[in-house]
């Protein structure tokens, strides 16, 4: 147990040691070092999707089918514990869930009330979803050609307003995203992992703040 780096462990969710040893082989041959390259708020998503097909190649339980049956298991669970970190790490907010529960123990307060300057914003879209929603409902009983012509420009109105709420939000959590990339800098330069000045060197309030708004944007999105 004390061979796998609890970070990994946390971050792949696994119980079993050898599953768990296993992904680490895998990454380590593929370059890369999980408490390094993945500790961190920032990740290139081009380079991470590379590195999981090419580590996905190399672990699929297909490859195993000669082997013996231990091999076997822990071939799949090791393949199913490399889909669940790839799952976790490109998506962001799941991916500073991760970073937060590791720096702060699992003690990181989670979903809290929603960001002040996101409640009115949020207010808009359940209002505009609700006309929408409507919309559809009493479209469906109208019968007449004239009728349904005014209903067609009615509903590029709706698709248009639909587009410009969706661009908002968007633009919203790339800001969210482009600010914690930033901090990336400050992960490598940090104390290192159990130092215990580690906590105090990294912006783990402003980090905790992001984790909130991209929990609350992503319903949305």
């Amino acid at each position: 147990m004390n061979s796998i780096p609890r970070s990994l462990r946390v971050l792949l969710v696994e119980d079993d040691p050898a599953d768990a040893e296993l992904v680490v082989r895998q990454l380590h041959r593929a370059g890369l070092d999980p408490g390094q390259d993945l500790r961190r708020p920032g990740l290139d998503l081009e380079a991470l999707k590379t590195r999981f097909h090419a580590l996905a190649a190399g672990t699929h339980p297909d490859r195993f089918h000669n082997a013996g049956e231990d091999e076997r298991l822990a071939a799949t669970a090791g393949h199913a514990a490399l889909n669940t970190a790839y799952a976790t790490l490109r998506e962001p907010k799941d991916r500073l869930g991760h970073l937060l529960e590791l720096e702060l123990d699992g003690k990181h307060r989670g979903i809290e009330s929603v960001p002040v300057d996101l409640m009115d914003r949020f207010t808009e879209v359940a209002r505009l979803c609700r006309d929408v929603d409507t919309f559809i409902a009493n479209r469906s009983t109208v019968t007449s050609p004239l009728l349904k012509v005014q209903q067609f420009q009615q509903a590029m109105t709706w698709t248009d307003k639909l587009i410009t709420a969706a661009g908002h939000i968007t633009t919203a959590t790339d800001a969210v995203l482009q600010t914690t990339s930033s901090w990336n800098a400050l992960w490598e330069a940090a104390p290192p992992i159990g130092a215990p000045e580690r906590p105090a060197a990294l912006p783990l309030q402003d980090l905790e703040a992001a984790f909130r708004r991209l929990s609350f944007l992503s319903r949305w999105h």
